[in-house]
């Protein structure tokens, strides 16, 4: 049985692009009888306080996309929080150190993001190798003066796979990727490692996700297998823009769930989200359930999703 997912980062009301995403996530593994986890993303506790996660929880419900596992419901493979999970996380880093992989990094934000840095195509740091082959005395040092995050060494490699929904995608780690974090300065485990420990003790057999996060899946991918561990199907989705071609931001302002729940109901918002995803031909109020017989990843976009002006 397929099972999908959605794992929001509870650090404040959901917007329509957050919305686009957990609806396709559900429709995707609903559409082939699957089930569907609730994991809330809240590595970074200080800024997802577990009130924004009840009230996430709240605001699926109220609109009709509920879920099997996960969150406060809990199951077999909790905690489904991640702030509660470091432990696990723990023992996965530790197998990639024991394989030689994990390295201290000493370099400070400014230092990455220089000028003189590398970048990536889409404008990100790739990041140089610059701590890689310390020696034990100049880390013994360093490490007296600051905490260093923890790298894992990435080969000179190319992962290539096929996308659900955007197609063939590949990136030479070495070259596109670079070294990348672990854990940062402050014991806080990254995104990379997390996901991926997670979606695969959790049996997730697909991940709908932004394509924003599409470079991210050959370097998972590849801890997928240096890890032992099954990995699941990838389907990107385009990203969902404001009417002016800016993209959605919770730090912007952009329209929550708050003031959506004021001025639509639950069928509205899901038919009008539907309609902007290329699900039905008008923006005509729909339940999940009645969205389920006729969906179909070849009707959504592989581009960026502009929003119609009065659509919300």
């Amino acid at each position: 049985m397929e099972k999908g997912r959605y794992a929001p980062s509870p650090s404040g009301r959901m917007h329509l692009g957050n919305l686009m995403c957990t609806l396709l996530a559900w429709l995707s593994a609903r559409a082939q009888g699957g089930q569907v986890v609730l994991r809330i993303e809240d590595l970074d506790v200080a800024r997802c306080p577990r009130a924004y996660a009840d009230l996430l929880e709240q605001d699926l419900n109220w609109l009709g996309l509920g879920w099997d596992e996960g969150g406060s419901t809990g199951g077999p493979d909790g905690s489904y929080y991640q702030s509660e999970r470091s432990h696990i996380y723990q023992e996965y880093y530790d197998r990639l150190a024991e394989m030689g992989l994990v390295y201290p990094c000493f370099c400070s934000r400014s230092q990455l993001h220089a000028a003189s840095a590398p970048h990536r195509s889409d404008g990100q740091v790739l990041y140089a190798g610059t701590c890689r082959g310390l020696a034990p005395a100049e880390v013994a040092e360093r490490s007296r003066q600051r905490p260093p995050a923890w790298r894992v060494q990435v080969p000179d490699r190319t992962v290539a796979f096929t996308d659900g929904h955007m197609g063939p995608y590949a990136e030479n780690l070495a070259a596109d990727c670079g070294d990348f974090l672990l854990r940062r300065a402050d014991g806080v485990f990254a995104y990379q490692l997390a996901v991926v420990v997670d979606d695969a003790l959790m049996g997730v057999t697909q991940v709908v996700r932004g394509a924003d996060l599409l470079t991210s899946t050959p370097r998972q991918l590849w801890l997928y297998e240096t890890l032992g561990l099954p990995a699941p199907k990838f389907y990107h989705l385009p990203l969902l823009l404001a009417p002016d071609g800016r993209r959605l931001s919770k730090r912007d302002g952009d329209v929550s769930l708050e003031q959506l729940a004021a001025r639509y109901t639950p069928a509205e918002i899901i038919g009008r989200l539907a309609f902007a995803a290329g699900l039905q031909e008008e923006p005509a109020p729909r339940t999940p359930e009645q969205l389920l017989p006729d969906f179909d990843w070849a009707k959504v976009p592989k581009e960026d999703i502009c929003l119609p002006a009065g659509l919300f």
